[in-house]
């Protein structure tokens, strides 16, 4: 099949280069308009069919107000304030400047709720705060800008006060992270095209991979756009579009560039090289791909919908990747034939001492590895475990304002409001009770849930609509610190006299973490299954797929405990965090775990190639290592830098991911690829390629084992009978 198509795409490289730019333009146009239809609320958090989100909607029907959204004004004054006097200027203007807003239902502040914790300690701050009715994205985009503009226009409130909640700080939520994304990929670029140009040694070569970036990320952008037409996208997706789709087109630029000029060495340009390009490389990056693809879409089945966009985004840019280096790309390479290494230093044209010196270092590497594989891979798999260790003590946590930076309004006002009030405006737990009546029962319990450690105070019952009741409980520190959270736990142990639902910040957490986690055991049986079936079309091996299993849950555990020794305990001078975010473990681990099967893809389909040639295992291992160890170790260089990049974001959860990816493809890339795995296939030796007998027949009849025929294999510090000198240089001895 590969062979065929490659074949057919050199025939007709011009019409097919012609409809990869023309698809190219019309995603362009299509998926320019994407930023404008992502969400980015409290609520791309939740399961929609969870209780909490149930009885948020009660109360919102039954008062107006969405309790996700709101508005809080901080206003700075030049004297003390005094609560028994009339409101400042400053304060009433705040107060006039929310009312005058046709979505505020209710405005509060110091005065009209008699509340002094709304006065900061030192009396010279306030917080005026406005409830609203429930909004649509682009209603708050709009509503956050024309707040800002009449802060700055207003003589009262210019430079004395700031606006924060939970509606701007969804806004400048988004807006941090497109900025950030925007940055840090203008900071990786030059470096992956030095990079590039120093892996191929060519300018051409390298701006081969970054056109497939390019046309990769447009069809990406144009398929989350009409994902919106269906379902909610988070504007997470584009942070994870933008990397990915850099990254995995470099990956699979790299793969299929690098074979490619094997080939045109070996066969001269024409239909030959591209025929037996696609054949080999086209077939890893469809295998690889699909890997990749099917990681990601393990993470669908969560119901959080900025998951749920995660995850969609993925499979959507690993398509995208696929789909140019597999049709693009080798149309591209036909076009270019051998001015693919034009405009390259004339010595590096024809040096190939490097690529040599580097295949043979990792051919010693393979063969000392292989003398000694029990030492090797029991020490390798000890310091992925050490690595790995921290991840015992991984603790959660949630998104809020907090996380913004100060630099932002709504970043100004949360951090105020915790460092300057001495009691920062009640988030309360509030009970939804399904009861048509009061009763001396709800009154009990309300007093019940007052006597729970870590309970500030708990208001009487009172009727939401003709059905339901609600208690609201206050509870002691930040509403997603360990004692809220401990205290919310606790109250939704005791037993209530009728059905209660929960929700407020704290409860969402928690109804977000145990949603997520009654989805972990299916999502990882997705993942697993799918795994072992494609790794098993792949190799025709049953004990392939289940040692890669093995070997990426042991590289991602690292990577969760990388994580948690970075942002939860402090190191590599990032801020200690109350937990990782409850989300990250879920994105990391697909991304990680598809990431590691990919270059593992790599790696098995070059130890099959020498197999077929007549290699025995431990010599295929070697060359198959010594084959790929360059590539894999420089498009890991590249990925991380791709994916690295988001550890550049103002926002902790962007880091997260960021950070723990790369990490997670850097470990792989190395102490995986270049001891864990030469380790395991010398221990097991033929019994790698073992299958049932009715399965390696279905492989046959299905024409799974079928791969471009490999130039004959050399023997011990041998040639290639036939070959021309240059060939030989391109031969990497298995001595």
């Amino acid at each position: 099949m590969f062979s065929a198509l490659g074949s057919v795409l050199h025939a007709r490289r011009r019409a097919s280069l012609l409809l990869a730019v023309l698809a190219a333009v019309l995603a362009a146009l299509f998926g320019g308009t994407l930023e404008s239809k992502l969400t980015n609320g409290l609520s791309d958090y939740d399961d929609p069919g969870g209780q909490n989100v149930v009885a948020r909607r009660i109360i919102q029907q039954a008062t107006g107000v969405d309790a996700q959204q709101g508005y809080a004004i901080l206003v700075r004054t030049d004297a003390p304030i005094d609560p028994k006097a009339p409101l400042p200027a400053p304060v009433a203007a705040a107060v006039g400047l929310l009312r005058a807003r046709p979505e505020v239902k209710h405005v509060v502040d110091y005065a009209s709720a008699a509340n002094p914790a709304l006065v900061s300690t030192d009396s010279r701050s306030t917080v005026v705060l406005g409830s609203v009715v429930p909004m649509r994205e682009q209603a708050t985009v709009d509503a956050e800008k024309a707040l800002q503009k009449a802060i700055a226009a207003s003589p009262e409130l210019r430079g004395r006060a700031w606006l924060g909640g939970a509606t701007p700080g969804h806004v400048q939520v988004a807006r941090v992270s497109n900025e950030d994304l925007a940055k840090a990929e203008s900071l990786a670029l030059p470096f992956i095209l030095v990079l590039l140009f120093l892996v191929f040694r060519g300018v051409v070569a390298a701006l081969v991979p970054v056109a497939g970036a390019l046309v990769t990320l447009l069809l990406a952008l144009a398929g989350l756009r009409l994902a919106t037409m269906f379902m909610s996208v988070s504007t997470g997706a584009l942070n994870l579009a933008f990397a990915l789709g850099l990254g995995l087109a470099v990956d699979f630029g790299l793969l299929i560039v690098s074979r490619y000029r094997e080939e045109l060495a070996a066969h001269g340009p024409g239909a030959e090289a591209v025929r037996r390009t696609v054949a080999s490389a086209g077939r890893t990056v469809f295998f690889s791909s699909m890997t990749v693809a099917a990681a990601l879409a393990s993470i669908t089945v969560f119901p959080q919908p900025y998951v749920r966009s995660m995850g969609l985004a993925g499979v959507i840019t690993v398509v995208s990747a696929a789909l140019f280096a597999l049709l693009g790309l080798p149309a591209l390479l036909a076009v270019l034939g051998r001015r693919v290494n034009a405009l390259a230093p004339r010595r590096r044209q024809s040096d190939t001492t490097a690529r040599d010196a580097a295949g043979h270092r990792w051919h010693r590497i393979a063969s000392g590895v292989m003398r000694r594989p029990v030492v090797v891979a029991v020490a390798a798999t000890a310091v992925l475990l050490v690595v790995a260790a921290p991840v015992v003590g991984l603790k959660f946590t949630g998104a809020d304002a907090s996380t913004l930076p100060a630099a932002t309004s709504a970043g100004k006002v949360s951090r105020a409001l915790d460092r300057d009030f001495a009691k920062p405006p009640a988030d309360p737990l509030q009970i939804v009770l399904d009861t048509p009546a009061d009763g001396p029962d709800l009154a009990a319990y309300a007093g019940r849930i007052g006597q729970v450690r870590g309970v500030e105070s708990v208001g009487a019952p009172f009727r939401l609509d003709g059905r339901h009741w609600e208690v609201d409980a206050l509870l002691h520190g930040a509403p997603l610190g360990a004692q809220a959270k401990s205290a919310a736990a606790a109250v939704q142990d005791i037993s209530a006299p009728v059905p209660a639902r929960y929700t407020g910040t704290t409860a969402d957490f928690l109804a977000q973490r145990h949603s997520i986690g009654a989805k972990v055991p299916l999502a990882a049986a997705v993942l697993a299954v799918v795994t072992l079936l494609l790794l098993f079309a792949f190799s025709g091996s049953v004990v392939l797929p289940f040692k890669a299993l093995l070997m990426n849950t042991l590289s991602t555990g690292a990577a969760l405990g990388f994580l948690v020794w970075v942002f939860q305990q402090g190191n590599l001078g990032f801020t200690t965090q109350n937990g990782i975010e409850t989300t990250t473990p879920v994105l990391v681990f697909a991304l990680a775990f598809g990431l590691s099967t990919d270059y593992n893809v790599f790696l098995l389909g070059r130890i099959k190639e020498g197999r077929q040639a007549g290699l025995d295992d431990r010599r295929a291992v070697a060359e198959g290592l010594a084959r790929t160890g360059p590539i894999v170790t420089s498009a890991a260089a590249l990925f991380c830098l791709a994916v690295g990049a988001l550890a550049l974001s103002r926002l902790v959860f962007v880091q997260e991911l960021g950070l723990g990816t790369a990490f997670a493809v850097l470990i792989d890339a190395t102490l995986v690829r270049a001891l864990l795995v030469p380790s395991l296939m010398a221990l097991l030796g033929g019994a790698n390629w073992w299958a049932p007998g009715p399965l390696r027949r279905l492989h046959t009849r299905l024409r799974l084992d079928r791969m471009e025929p490999p130039e004959p294999a050399p023997a011990a510090g041998g040639t290639i009978p036939g070959a021309d000198e240059r060939q030989q240089r391109a031969v990497v001895s298995p001595t």
